[in-house]
């Protein structure tokens, strides 16, 4: 208790990149710009168009807003970082920046959960989807996947608010993710770990074993269908989600399941920057190309403006 807490806390971020500096940069920006106009699109799509009212695309309107907002924590201030060789920001802001993290992170898990049981009652019990898959039924589950996030999200921080930081106040990240928050405080971190080793642990094994489960019954039922015509049709409306959940978890996996002592810092943080960075940017990539009502409604958005242009 004698020593003094730190208000600020310095990210190193790449610091070797020299010469790459810029470049880095305008990528970062360019996926930046191309995230949040393909998303927004995205939202522009479902909220407008009569025939995106599914509720697979209602999921993805909200899964479309959790990446902007995991986006835009992240990327701005990596530009900062990068462009003057790291950055100092204040204890509570970095605090504020890994609760918006997990907020996103965690809400994108459990909707993505939430799409593999639509996908699951859509294929597998068609007869009582509309029954089931209520419009009502989708608001509940919205709501109760951006409240779980924030509660789960919430309660690290407020133990965090208990613990004294007393330095050295250098991260060697390019954002604020917990582990290396904890490693800056002279407290017994102890029961913080214990905590989001259990949240963290069942949020991410529970839905992935769910969304496995549901999509082993998925490929059954398509493998029982007769015509290839029909297998090909049927696969198609899931095959989007499933190569958002492989990408999603691929790299989440590749954070915090993979031992980090296995590989560099440097390794670990080109990781974190494809999961923050690259990803959401994979969402409307892989929704705009392989979903075909997606592309009918984009197509029918710009033919009905071409009609109708502006006097």
């Amino acid at each position: 208790m004698n020593q003094t807490m730190i208000t600020e806390i310095f990210l190193i971020g790449f610091h070797n990149l020299q010469d790459l500096r810029f470049f880095v940069i305008f990528m970062c920006l360019v996926m930046y710009f191309a995230t949040i106009t393909g998303n927004l699109i995205i939202i522009l799509l479902v909220s407008t168009s009569h025939h995106l009212r599914s509720p697979m695309f209602f999921y993805l309107g909200h899964l479309s807003f959790s990446d902007m907002l995991l986006i835009s924590n992240i990327v701005p201030f990596l530009v900062h970082i990068i462009l003057f060789n790291g950055g100092l920001v204040s204890l509570k802001g970095c605090i504020t920046q890994f609760f918006f993290y997990g907020i996103s992170a965690t809400t994108e898990c459990l909707l993505l959960t939430a799409m593999s049981y639509d996908r699951y009652l859509a294929i597998c019990s068609p007869l009582h989807y509309s029954t089931i898959m209520s419009p009502r039924l989708c608001v509940y589950i919205v709501l109760f996947c951006w409240s779980l996030g924030f509660i789960i999200t919430l309660v690290p921080i407020l133990l965090m608010q208990t613990l004294w930081f007393c330095g050295p106040n250098v991260i060697d990240h390019f954002f604020c993710d917990l582990g290396p928050l904890l490693e800056l405080s002279c407290s017994d971190v102890s029961i913080v770990k214990y905590e989001v080793l259990s949240l963290s642990g069942l949020l991410t094994i529970i839905p992935f074993v769910f969304i496995v489960v549901t999509y082993g019954y998925i490929f059954l039922t398509i493998l029982k269908i007769t015509s290839v015509t029909g297998r090909k049709k049927t696969f198609s409306t899931c095959s989007s989600h499933l190569a958002v959940v492989c990408t999603y978890y691929g790299t989440l996996f590749a954070i915090y399941v993979v031992p980090r002592r296995r590989y560099s810092l440097n390794v670990n943080k080109v990781v974190s920057l494809m999961y923050s960075v690259v990803t959401p940017l994979f969402n409307p990539i892989i929704y705009g190309l392989r979903n075909q009502e997606i592309k009918t409604a984009i197509r029918n958005y710009i033919l009905i403006n071409s009609r109708n242009p502006r006097k």
